[in-house]
């Protein structure tokens, strides 16, 4: 018998596009949520075409509508018209929740912001996610994930020492500023709501959260007063424990053993007794025992690594390309 998941019973109006929006309520439908996906006539959600050119048919949808929204339930509302704002609001009566990410006062506008919603439903949870906030001097800017990790000081920390910043391809404003955030919002709100018998407007600004978000740079800027250097604080390339090291076919292997005993475990494993006391060196020393762990992996390949290192519990792994992480074990 299958156990009934956390969020069975519980309805979720989503009128997110792209992907901060639908990725929460991809989460929340993970834990049992049903979830209403409406989309505007026409064009829908921009998502259908991401990635897809002019030349494939029209009724071929792009793989990233389908990893963020499969299983939803897909209504089309023109909120233009006022039928449709109707029964809009007929299903947000009887709904948990109401996740939207247009820009402020949009659904004001429409009819179907938080108080024509909470008039009707006063235990609505609705959140609205947006790039900077529902207020302030910035709310009505446009943005995208790099403008938003750019803002908040999250891009300067990334890339190697004495490079530009690096531009990642998991968009860590729009999932960790936004859609995880505004799933732990709702479901206090479901929280609350459940108790008080009253909801909440939940105002998810994705730069805010990712500003929270940048807790080592933080931490370092605390206890120097300056900026990290980017690719070279505590974990992002200073210390010889925690760093990449290319091997012998030009790919890579992770090490992630900051606690002494991982670090200790590794030397072992690399036949390097002698830097036991220097994984955490920095300066011209830790230069060198980087230097000397670039040598050693150096001399076999990735997977030869990978192999050597699987039944050792010290926190070393393979740095998997996108392919290779979708055969693994842990996903096939």
């Amino acid at each position: 018998m299958q156990p009934t998941l956390p969020l069975a019973g519980i309805t979720i109006l989503d009128l997110t596009r792209l992907l901060p929006g639908p990725a929460c309520t991809m989460h929340l439908q993970t834990l049992g949520a049903t979830v209403i996906k409406i989309e505007p006539p026409g064009e829908g959600d921009y998502a259908r075409r991401l990635g897809l050119d002019a030349s494939q048919p029209a009724d071929v949808i792009s793989p990233f509508f389908q990893l963020l929204n499969a299983g939803k339930r897909i209504e089309i509302l023109d909120f233009k018209n006022e039928n449709d704002v109707q029964k809009f609001l007929r299903w947000a009566k009887t709904a948990n929740a109401v996740i939207e990410s247009f820009r402020p006062g949009v659904v004001d506008k429409l009819g179907i912001g938080y108080g024509a919603v909470r008039a009707i439903n006063p235990k609505i949870v609705y959140a609205s996610i947006t790039g900077y906030g529902q207020r302030g001097a910035w709310a009505m800017k446009a943005g995208h994930d790099l403008n938003y990790l750019a803002l908040s000081g999250v891009l300067d920390q990334i890339g190697a020492r004495g490079g530009p910043p690096a531009m990642l391809n998991v968009q860590i404003a729009d999932l960790l500023g936004g859609a995880l955030p505004a799933a732990m919002e709702v479901l206090a709100g479901l929280v609350g709501a459940q108790r008080s018998g009253q909801g909440t407007h939940c105002d998810i600004s994705m730069t805010h959260y990712s500003f929270a978000a940048n807790i080592v740079a933080r931490h370092g800027l605390a206890l120097s007063g300056e900026a990290p250097e980017r690719g070279n604080d505590w974990l992002t390339g200073a210390y010889a424990c925690y760093n990449v090291y290319k091997t012998q076919d030009g790919l890579y292997m992770a090490v992630g053993a900051l606690e002494q005993k991982f670090w200790e475990g590794v030397c072992d494993a690399l036949s390097a007794p002698h830097l036991k006391p220097l994984g955490h060196a920095t300066g011209s020393v830790g230069l060198r025992v980087k230097k000397e762990l670039q040598d050693i992996f150096l001399t076999r390949t990735r997977d030869v690594w990978a192999t050597h290192f699987a039944p050792l519990d010290c926190c070393v792994t393979p740095v998997l390309n996108v392919a290779e992480a979708a055969q693994h074990t842990l996903f096939a």
